[in-house]
């Protein structure tokens, strides 16, 4: 497979139709999809078939890819991604619906968790509809062809253009949880109170949980923006050494300073 050549990606004449691309695309989807296919290489080589299909199933970004190819042969890829972000690429892209289906029919997980496992946790895919438009696009988290910041730049002019706001998830809270050893080893509800939201909550906290542990908790960080969800709320398990381990504790310590200083003495 030639990484340099979208049609090669996507193993389709330079002449295909939109029926035929889309058709390789489906299979290759099928081939490389994370739920199915666990070669670690099948990740990159399902990227690689998305952008392809992206491109080539998009009629002016495939003109202007096909002028590039006449122009300078194997480097038309490079300038290609030079010239176009992700989000660029992406904008568009009717990906989802081939996830969506084979998530119907074979019980793959839907394309918004595919698609963030694939391209990181910031990446979403968004569709915004208004009196006499549609707009759906991809914002990434990770940005490969120096386009930073491009995602915020698309919020911006989103919603100056149109009043809308694209959906943002919100950030995680990473927090600590304190617990005893007997809370600890026998698990069970415990309440805790997030401050940053200021929520009283009931943490179900596993049976031997052990120090340095994190405890998650889906949806209870920070809200999101635009109809975007929630972060996650993640609890790092410190369990508190009773008063009488920690005096003995201390003991001990005094104890060996006081031989140190003994044998120092009689040396």
């Amino acid at each position: 497979m030639n990484e340099s050549d979208y049609y090669e990606l996507l193993q389709v004449a330079e002449n295909a139709d939109q029926q035929q691309i889309k058709e390789s695309y489906r299979k290759l989807a099928f081939k490389y999809h994370p739920d199915r296919n666990q070669d670690p290489e099948s990740s990159t080589k399902m990227k690689s078939v998305n952008e392809a299909y992206a491109v080539l199933s998009n009629p002016e970004k495939r003109r202007e890819y096909d002028t590039m190819r006449s122009r300078y042969g194997s480097n038309a890829y490079s300038h290609f991604k030079n010239s176009y972000s992700q989000e660029d690429i992406f904008r568009g892209s009717d990906i989802n619906h081939v996830f969506e289906e084979m998530a119907r029919n074979f019980g793959f997980r839907s394309f918004d968790d595919i698609f963030k496992e694939a391209y990181g946790k910031g990446s979403m895919s968004f569709k915004s509809q208004g009196p006499g438009f549609t707009s759906r696009g991809f914002v990434f988290s990770g940005r490969p062809n120096g386009h930073a910041g491009s995602g915020r730049v698309l919020r911006f002019v989103l919603k100056k253009m149109t009043g809308m706001e694209l959906p943002e998830n919100g950030k995680d809270i990473h927090e600590k949880i304190r617990l005893n050893r007997i809370q600890a080893r026998n698990g069970g509800q415990h309440p805790y109170l997030l401050k940053q939201r200021s929520a009283k909550l009931l943490v179900q906290v596993p049976p031997g949980v052990r120090e340095g542990q994190t405890i998650r908790l889906a949806g209870m960080g920070q809200a999101g923006k635009g109809g975007g969800k929630a972060g996650d709320l993640y609890l790092k398990v410190i369990i508190n050494t009773p008063l009488t381990d920690r005096i003995r504790t201390l003991f001990l310590k005094i104890k060996k300073a006081c031989m140190q200083v003994w044998t120092g003495i009689n040396s």
